[in-house]
């Protein structure tokens, strides 16, 4: 049996440059920076004092009126994911309890609640400090912690529901519950691999047939003291304070590391025929999905293959995937994200998969204005190259130049590349782990 064709008809981007698709696209169309020096804590201590943070964010936007209780059981990166499959099945069209419920959507709902599923990738969620920080005090005795005092005294200042704040599955969890999705259900924590495996395993699964339609993607908050803590002891940060809006320099010669960020991206992956049988406008289809693994030296587990190993394998086996020649692909979503190392390796697989091919066709990279954000960074690239293939142009990288001629990469930069685009290839990779993804897109005629 042929495998069900499998498209995206619904993106959901919430970003510091712009939540929504009109607002995301333009923000990228316009070059703009969402990187600032952190104001929701103060972060003079630090090394790194910068990340990409969203104003203004609200659940009660994004939930029924009597569901807004829940967010006091829900951390950053929770709220990021329901406000991302909000906007992302308002933007496919579908008519979900929630979409009804708010007013949003007339009529009973137009998807099988047992065919809708939702795979989302997450992050290592952290703590509420000052909530924490109250509760270890309390726990305390002589200056020093005590096991006896934290099960008498320390954990009754804790939220009776704490942990349910924290978990990784309680993104999919609200957004399942919310939304009345009744289909598979699934979490991925491989760190900025997350996303892009979500929305590969979506694709499968509907192409296998066990469901019609998916919320896929993922989101993830680093702009708190423990993430970035994490990010500078792992030495991924750059430190350009004075002048946040050029800090994150991926691909350029002169980068000195990322910068930590929060958003994410969730879209709606849907069977072509259950997407036209109800008119659905049609962004692109996903043909091809493929994952690899380039962990190579285990006291190193974070340090990436030189010649991209990892990548390599997961681009070929998209292509496999795709039935495509490398050579179809004329936009490459690079994930690059300012780090040394990482933006080599990619790099070298690129153009040790693609040949001479690398250098003719064009790349494509939005970290600049957005840093890095875990989880969710690789759902904002696939969004964009999604965008990029249905508009036909891709938005100019910024920050990028002079390149680092070890990359090699015709990365554009100057100006919006207009054209038809008939395959484009995104790729992640995990900062730490070695897990890698690659996903290949398709230009709908009748999109």
């Amino acid at each position: 049996m042929n495998p069900r064709r499998v498209v995206v008809t619904g993106l959901g981007p919430v970003t510091p440059i712009g939540t929504g698709v009109t607002a995301f696209w333009n923000g990228l169309l316009e070059k703009r920076c969402g990187l600032r020096r952190m104001q929701n804590f103060d972060p003079a201590r630090f090394a790194s004092q910068l990340g990409g943070e969203i104003d203004g964010l609200s659940i009660a936007n994004a939930v029924p009126k009597g569901y807004r209780k829940a967010a006091k059981i829900m951390a950053r990166d929770i709220v990021l994911a329901v406000v991302a499959a909000h906007d992302a099945l308002r933007d496919a069209g579908l008519r979900t309890k929630c979409l009804i419920e708010r007013g949003e959507a007339s009529g009973s709902p137009n998807v099988d609640n047992t065919r809708l599923g939702v795979n989302i990738g997450a992050g290592l969620i952290c703590a509420d400090l000052p909530e924490l920080a109250e509760a270890l005090h309390s726990a305390t005795e002589g200056g020093q912690f005590s096991f006896a005092k934290w099960g008498t005294e320390g954990m009754n200042n804790l939220t009776p529901l704490w942990l349910l704040k924290f978990l990784p599955n309680m993104l999919a969890c609200h957004v399942t519950i919310v939304h009345g999705a009744e289909g598979p259900s699934n979490t991925i924590t491989c760190g900025e691999a997350s996303s892009h495996l979500a929305i590969g395993e979506a694709y499968r699964t509907i192409a296998r047939g066990s469901e019609d339609v998916c919320i896929c993607g993922g989101a993830e908050s680093k702009t708190n003291p423990m993430a970035l803590l994490r990010q500078e002891l792992g030495q991924r940060l750059s430190t350009r304070n004075d002048t946040p809006e050029q800090a994150c320099r991926p691909l350029a010669a002169d980068r000195d590391g990322t910068v930590v960020s929060e958003g994410g991206g969730l879209v709606i992956l849907e069977e072509l025929e259950h997407a036209r049988k109800r008119e659905a406008r049609i962004y692109a289809e996903l043909v091809g999905f493929g994952a690899g693994h380039d962990a190579y030296e285990p006291r190193q587990p974070s340090r990436p293959h030189p010649e991209g190993r990892g990548t390599a394998v997961a681009l070929r086996k998209a292509f496999k995937d795709a039935a495509i020649a490398a050579e179809q692909v004329s936009l490459i979503a690079s994930f690059a994200c300012g780090l040394r190392e990482h933006d080599r390796s990619e790099a070298t697989a690129i153009r040790g998969v693609l040949g001479e091919h690398a250098a003719r066709v064009a790349v494509m990279n939005i970290k600049a204005g957005l840093g890095n954000n875990g989880a969710g960074s690789g759902a904002l690239d696939f969004i964009a190259a999604v965008l990029a293939v249905h508009s036909g142009r891709i938005p100019p990288a910024f920050n990028s130049t002079p390149p680092d001629p070890a990359c090699g990469l015709n990365v554009v930069t100057e100006g919006l590349a207009n054209g038809n685009f008939e395959y484009a290839i995104s790729t992640a990779y995990a900062l730490g782990g070695g897990q890698n993804a690659a996903l290949v897109i398709k230009r709908q005629a009748n999109g």
